[in-house]
């Protein structure tokens, strides 16, 4: 079964996808697809709790910030994998370093996603939940969030299990876990 979970920072995602994935057939590899470029060094301080978080667990990580159909050539495709995240996949892809913002990112990654869960059977995708504030964007930021609702759409209509994490509460909106 594949799974979207969607929420805030720090509401619990991660430690939920991780138990999802872990109890998806035991005798299956299970990755860990890292997704974040660390560009600073609270994005460096955030991997390194991510990967205290996970370690022990029996992940093998895969950093795949772009292209992540690639991932599938460092993996068993019959594992389980947790996509760690959209939000940062599609920034990476949608936001170059020097160039120009790819207005066709959130397209081809929403149907890379697709092919993804597709292919595995067993996948994870984390998302963060950015669409609730009042803030005033510019133009870029704004397709940049209409990419990513594009995104998580998409990957509801196709994951079994969807679910939104808010102050470490889990509501299903769709299927759910029987932890």
């Amino acid at each position: 079964m594949n799974y979207l979970l969607s929420g805030g920072a720090k509401n619990g995602k991660s430690m939920l996808a991780q138990n999802i994935v872990k109890s998806m057939q035991p005798d299956r590899p299970i990755y860990y697809l890292a997704t974040m470029i660390p560009h600073d060094g609270e994005d460096r301080a955030r991997i390194a709790r991510h990967l205290r978080d996970r370690d022990g667990w029996g992940f093998t990580t895969i950093e795949c910030g772009r292209h992540i159909l690639r991932a599938l050539d460092m993996a068993d495709a019959n594992g389980a994998f947790l996509l760690d995240s959209v939000t940062a996949l599609l920034a990476n892809e949608m936001f170059l370093p020097g160039g120009a913002p790819d207005e066709a990112a959130p397209a081809r990654v929403a149907d890379e996603l697709a092919e993804f869960a597709a292919r595995t059977g067993h996948t994870v995708f984390v998302s963060d939940f950015i669409y609730a504030d009042a803030g005033i964007y510019d133009d870029w930021t704004e397709r940049y969030r209409a990419g990513l609702a594009y995104a998580d759409r998409r990957l509801a209509q196709i994951c079994a299990g969807v679910a939104e994490l808010c102050a470490g509460n889990v509501l299903w909106y769709k299927g759910g876990w029987p932890a």
